[in-house]
């Protein structure tokens, strides 16, 4: 029983919960199609992930090309894909944060990064 003398509807309830499914999934799709990019050392290295953090393409100008030293071009590569990743974090908040709060809060929903 629901304060009032009312009882919850189940089959409102199991509608409303299937379309926050379908808009998760939705969401969750349109995430994978989108595209973020991140960067380092002033746009030397340019890495594109999608809004799900998969690694799509990675852009190194030639100035930061030195063959005597690799180790800052691997830094600025970590960094630009780390770069990529946050702005692609920061996509999944805006684009699922709403629907996992309609689920719950967001906490153990699996597959979802907050």
């Amino acid at each position: 029983m629901i304060p009032g003398g009312g009882q919850p509807n189940m089959q409102q309830l199991l509608q409303q919960a299937q379309k926050m499914q379908q808009d998760l999934a939705a969401a969750q799709e349109e995430l994978a199609r989108t595209e973020v990019e991140g960067q380092a050392g002033g746009g030397l290295v340019r890495a594109t992930v999608t809004g799900s953090g998969e690694l799509r393409a990675l852009v190194i100008d030639p100035k930061a090309v030195d063959p005597e030293d690799t180790e800052t071009l691997a830094d600025l590569v970590v960094a630009a894909v780390q770069a990529a990743n946050e702005n692609a974090q920061a996509l999944q908040q805006q684009k699922l944060g709403p629907l996992a709060q309609g689920l719950g809060g967001g906490s153990g929903i699996p597959g979802l990064p907050f």
